[in-house]
């Protein structure tokens, strides 16, 4: 399979204000190391690269003064709301080098739970590989058709391209189809009958209440005064 061709000219100057400047003129700073060279600064294409990016390619052909080098797009950094493209680091590799590197996993099919009313979950998006530079697939194919209810598709179940390895666990979730949610159901309290009456609070007695145990009532008898 071929890989596509992608120009890049040497930057003369370095720090934020030059990378701004680039970027205002639709280019992105990017940086060329490997293979023990110096690292070399570059300015690339931001339409280019982008298009390379989008057709999920894993290696260039990156074209610096009229020579062409096989390099791995090794890191792309975005801006901070994960919008803008800022920066994206290249490393020198060979076809027949053995690299490290992660693909992305796409799903195919529909899952027969999810038809049945099942939540479908994919805790693992990209999966770290061991392979040879020329052999890098663009993506890892994830068939989920038969997956019912409760069903679950491990790191073991996944048919690699030839020459591909990794070392995650094979008992890894790559996707999995869980039960329907339950609905929740609110139940209202039952209205009581009738309010509760308030209680009685007995506070300290007001100064007229005082007054009036101390005064003796018209209709009680007073006791016969004793004769002298």
């Amino acid at each position: 399979m071929g890989i596509a061709t992608l120009e890049a000219k040497r930057r003369q100057r370095c720090g934020t204000a030059a990378a701004r400047a680039l970027r205002h003129q639709g280019l992105i700073p990017a940086i060329l190391y490997g293979h023990g060279q110096e690292a070399l600064p570059l300015a690339v294409s931001r339409e280019a690269l982008l298009e390379a990016i989008g057709s999920g390619a894993h290696m260039l052909a990156l074209k610096v003064d009229g020579q062409e080098e096989q390099v791995l797009i090794r890191d792309i950094q975005y801006d901070t709301f994960g919008d803008e493209l800022i920066h994206v680091d290249f490393a020198r590799v060979a076809s027949d080098e053995l690299i490290s590197i992660e693909v992305p996993l796409e799903l195919h099919g529909t899952a027969k739970g999810v038809l049945g009313g099942g939540v479908l979950n994919q805790p693992l998006h990209r999966l770290a590989i061991q392979c040879l530079a020329g052999n890098i697939p663009d993506v890892i194919r994830v068939e989920i058709s038969n997956l019912d209810i409760n069903d679950a598709v491990h790191v073991r179940d996944l048919v690699l391209p030839p020459g591909v390895k990794t070392n995650v666990p094979p008992d890894t979730v790559v996707v999995m189809v869980h039960p329907p949610k339950a609905e929740e159901v609110v139940t209202a309290a039952p209205a009581e009958e009738a309010a509760a009456e308030p209680e009685l609070i007995r506070g300290r007695p007001t100064e007229e209440a005082e007054e009036a145990e101390e005064t003796p009532r018209m209709d009680e008898k007073q006791p016969k005064s004793e004769k002298a």
